[in-house]
């Protein structure tokens, strides 16, 4: 029990997110990683718990991970998805896929969108969720007519790459426009492929100056469940267009676990012959709102203990 709930003080809540790895080979090497500004997005722009999870396919999905997230983010990578995955031949310029982040996120996402968990998705991640819903995509989206860049010199900067590329519109009466209160927004543009045909159930929440989708949510979510096309996770914590999509994916993700902590403590209830919603013996009525935020198994990875005094 932490100090908080032992002074019947109510912290803070704080999500757990997981991230999804990407797989990939150097030096002789096999590597499940993340990019650290994926985790400093949690960390800092959402005041969350990052935790990585790998690619593992249904060992994954199967498993009760999602049961001990408050949200799932699914990252950007130079990888696409697998054409197979929508039926099509794969493009000859765009070859490098990562087949056990498709056999882990296609599945993963309806499987979350099922279970209600607060969902963000990021470039290939945006895609995954046409792709897990029915969609297509483009391969080549820079050989539409009229479209603008959407990929930049990769002989820039990082920070020239990331630098706003063109507009969107964002759809009236959307939710990304009620969130971000504007009509057009500046983003970064960082990719070769996007949606050609919309998956089912998918709602359009912005488009490009070319027609290209950019930002989709799913319509029957219970939860929180966006996926766009730029990186919101650049200056995720300065710029505001980001800051706010973050802030929202972390209010969902703190419902979550609030409505998660109220389930547990009437089970509890239930099993000591308490009143739904009654408090235990000498316990705040808000110290469910302090229940260690780190999923189960978490601290003794850390070597850490959550009851451990300072």
């Amino acid at each position: 029990m932490s100090d908080a709930m032992r002074q019947g003080v109510a912290p803070t809540i704080t999500p757990v997110i997981g991230i999804i790895a990407c797989r990939h080979e150097a030096d002789r090497r096999t590597y499940q990683a993340v990019q650290e500004k994926y985790i400093s997005a949690v960390s800092a722009g959402m005041n969350a718990i990052p935790l990585l999870f790998p690619c593992l396919g249904n060992r994954i999905v199967d498993s009760p991970l999602l049961d001990l997230l408050d949200g799932a983010l699914l990252t950007g990578s130079p990888s696409n998805v697998h054409p197979r995955h929508y039926r099509a031949g794969v493009d000859p310029l765009n070859t490098w896929h990562d087949h056990h982040r498709d056999e882990t996120a296609l599945p993963l996402i309806r499987r979350a969108v099922e279970k209600g968990v607060p969902l963000l998705a990021i470039c290939r991640g945006f895609q995954e969720v046409n792709v897990a819903f029915g969609g297509s995509l483009d391969q080549r989206v820079n050989e539409r007519s009229g479209s603008p860049s959407h990929h930049p010199d990769e002989r820039a900067s990082i920070e020239e790459q990331y630098a706003p590329a063109h507009r969107v519109s964002l759809t009236e009466g959307g939710m990304l426009r009620r969130l971000i209160g504007a009509d057009e927004i500046e983003v970064n543009s960082l990719h070769h492929q996007g949606i050609d045909r919309l998956g089912k159930g998918l709602v359009v929440e912005a488009t490009a100056p070319d027609g290209l989708i950019e930002a989709v949510r799913v319509e029957d979510s219970p939860a929180f469940a966006l996926a766009v096309q730029w990186h919101p996770e650049w200056r995720a914590i300065v710029d505001p267009v980001s800051k706010t999509l973050f802030e929202a994916f972390a209010q969902a993700a703190r419902q979550r676990r609030r409505t998660k902590a109220m389930e547990d403590e009437a089970l509890v209830g239930n099993a000591e012959g308490r009143a739904e919603g009654e408090p235990a013996k000498n316990e705040s009525p808000d110290a469910i709102d302090a229940m260690d935020p780190l999923p189960a198994g978490y601290h003794a990875l850390i070597g850490d203990s959550p009851s451990a005094g300072p």
